[in-house]
């Protein structure tokens, strides 16, 4: 029998990494980039999220929030039940975000009143994952969008404990596995394949910047994914491979960079290298 899951009740506390200012803002510049280009916001069109109404559901300590505020959002906030990190969060950025405790699945919003919800790694953390895509499509608009950034169980290396294939293993095996490295007492985390996310994203309407990204990191902020001379040449092989054959490595590719929206929308940025591709959904 398998153990029963509970909320992660202040993840910031025992996730030094939620603290980390500086990877959290670079990962908060590919964030804005991404939806830059899905939106068609060049640099000359002011900030990317001018008069949105935006949202970083999972927002720890506050540091993709504050990003999206400056952004341009007119209306920032960020959602958590992590208390801890929601008062470091509102001590350092309450003047322009607002910073709520709530559940991913009963989101403090009235229905159609956000143009840009931000999931950015979060959903393997919670209880039930498709619940809480349920409330975010419920509070977006219907010309809004959702950032997606999810972690693929069939990603080699795990991104929490940094152990081979741990995401491959059943609960009991994982579990075993985490304690026997002495890493944590049980493996809590729960990542689905690409298929079980298309499955997650049912009625959505759904585009793949994972290989634009790996492909451009330079354009979406992700410079630091191709470090020194090896790594621009394995960015330039990227950027020059056949669509056919980086598409099917989709399948292990270990984080997807998903943008969804409730009704069919297409990116509106440049050409790109790799570009930005459909992703089919039930």
């Amino acid at each position: 029998m398998g153990r029963e899951r509970v909320a992660q009740l202040e993840y910031s506390e025992f996730q030094a990494a939620m603290l980390d200012e500086a990877k959290r803002r670079r990962k908060a510049a590919k964030i804005i980039a991404v939806l830059a280009h899905f939106l068609g916001r060049d640099a000359g069109d002011g900030p990317v999220l001018d008069g949105r109404r935006v949202a970083d559901i999972g927002c720890s300590a506050g540091f993709i929030a504050d990003e999206l505020a400056a952004a341009g959002a007119e209306h920032a906030f960020g959602i958590d039940i992590d208390v801890p990190g929601l008062r470091k969060a509102a001590e350092r950025f309450g003047k322009r975000v607002a910073f709520v405790c709530a559940d991913g699945t009963a989101l403090p919003f009235p229905d159609g009143s956000m143009d840009v919800l931000v999931f950015n790694h979060i959903y393997e953390h919670v209880v039930d994952p498709d619940a809480v895509i349920r409330e975010m499509r419920r509070v977006l608009a219907d010309d809004g969008v959702l950032y997606l950034g999810l972690g693929n169980r069939l990603g080699v290396i795990e991104p929490h404990y940094k152990l081979p294939f741990l995401s491959y293993l059943p609960p009991a095996l994982a579990d075993r596995y985490v304690r026997s490295f002495g890493r944590a007492d049980h493996y809590y985390e729960r990542f689905r394949t690409r298929g079980g996310l298309r499955r997650m994203l049912a009625g959505f309407h759904v585009w793949d910047y994972s290989l634009p990204v790996l492909a451009s990191p330079e354009r979406f902020a992700g410079a630091e994914l191709f470090p020194g001379a090896a790594g621009r040449a394995a960015q330039a092989t990227l950027a020059r491979a056949p669509r056919a054959a980086l598409r099917a490595l989709l399948p292990v590719v270990p984080t997807y960079l998903w943008v969804a929206s409730k009704t069919p929308r297409r990116p509106l940025g440049p050409a790109l290298p790799q570009p930005p591709q459909p992703v089919p959904t039930p």
